[in-house]
């Protein structure tokens, strides 16, 4: 029975994690107006489901590595309650955030359930310097660095984009009204045309286009393929990276092969990505800063650069802090970032690890006493 619950736990955070983490790729996709959001969750969901499958061949130092070890002593790791409390903890945290449409880090969120679950079973004997200086300090890090890094980016690009002679447009997109009042028929049956009309018209949407040739090739169509490979890129590498992070919860379960695990993790986060991603999505999409094509497309090549050598050099960064600090730079060259969202965003960040600790930690005191 415990192994069941520790199994659903895992399936919990696998969908908590698709509905809060699938989306980010390919938000600057659907923020800049390249497409619609039919079309980039389903571009995310592919490729965030073959970053899962890579992990299976990839990735399994990952799945042995991401289990607490390190931080809590390694009896405790072994412990199924032990995985149920983080798991869930992890789980409900990152749910939450999703329903009120807070891009929040499933890394952080794990960690504080390890903070929490461990705290409560070891007490001092948690290795409070490893939790500071190998995730905390990432954690300050990334985003200042995304959002610093992006802001440079964009003004290099836009430098070489005037130098080559590509130009901006803007396209509107206009919603028509037209009201016609015609009378009337009068009592000798001769009738007289009144028409009073008028026109109204609103701006549905705005978006910006390159026009100009690089290198003999549309730029519009150079960087829309160059945005959606990037957009793919920055997907894979979360599903290879976050799978095998929550596949390390279920090694106590020695029934079910890692494969099968990672399959089945990586199917529960497509479906929770396909349900529950739309509201993180506006989030990141369209309330941080406004962008045009060229600007996602920037804020992505620093996110994948910097969760790509990070990867490599095995530093926990979260791809959430790192594509919200790209979006923000972007906002801040351009003047026209939210303050007030990225303020609510800072503060989701700040309250996801304790938040996660506090239900790990209650839940393992109360499977601890069954």
């Amino acid at each position: 029975m415990i192994l069941v619950l520790l199994f659903l736990s895992a399936c919990f955070l696998a969908y908590s994690n698709g509905a809060n983490d699938n989306f980010k790729g390919v938000a600057t996709l659907f923020g800049s107006g390249t497409t619609n959001y039919k079309k980039a969750i389903n571009w995310a969901t592919i490729t965030t489901f073959s970053g899962s499958v890579a992990a299976i061949f990839l990735a399994n130092e990952l799945v042995k590595n991401f289990s607490g070890k390190g931080l809590v002593p390694n009896e405790l790791i072994t412990m199924p309650i032990f995985a149920i409390a983080i798991a869930f903890g992890a789980a409900l945290t990152v749910f939450i955030a999703t329903k009120i449409g807070m891009p929040i880090s499933t890394t952080h969120s794990l960690v504080g359930g390890l903070f929490g679950a461990g705290v409560m079973a070891v007490g001092s004997q948690f290795n409070f310097e490893k939790l500071g200086s190998t995730f905390l300090m990432p954690l300050i890090v990334s985003p200042l660095m995304a959002a610093i890094l992006s802001l440079i980016a964009y003004l290099i690009f836009k430098f070489f984009r005037k130098q080559l002679g590509v130009t901006k447009k803007t396209n509107l997109s206009i919603h028509k009204k037209q009201t016609i009042n015609i009378a009337s028929v009068n009592m000798d049956n001769s009738s007289t045309l009144k028409s009073n009309a008028s026109l109204e018209a609103t701006i549905n949407d705005k978006v910006e286009t390159y026009e100009g040739e690089i290198l003999g090739l549309s730029s519009q169509k150079a960087l829309d393929s160059l945005h959606y490979l990037s957009a793919g890129v920055v997907s894979f590498a979360r599903g290879l990276n976050d799978t095998p992070k929550i596949v390390g919860l279920l090694l106590i379960i020695n029934t079910i092969d890692i494969k099968w695990s990672m399959i089945i993790i990586a199917i529960v986060m497509a479906i929770g990505g396909l349900l529950n991603a739309k509201k993180v999505g506006v989030t990141m999409s369209k309330k941080i800063t406004p962008m045009n094509s060229g600007q996602g497309f920037t804020a992505n090549l620093i996110t994948g650069l910097l969760v790509t050598t990070a990867s490599v050099h095995g530093l926990p960064v979260s791809t959430t802090h790192v594509s919200v600090g790209s979006i923000f730079g972007i906002g801040t060259a351009t003047k026209k970032a939210d303050y007030k969202m990225i303020s609510k965003i800072l503060l989701s960040w700040l309250l996801t690890l304790p938040i996660a600790a506090i239900i790990s930690g209650i839940l393992f005191k109360l499977l601890e006493n069954l």
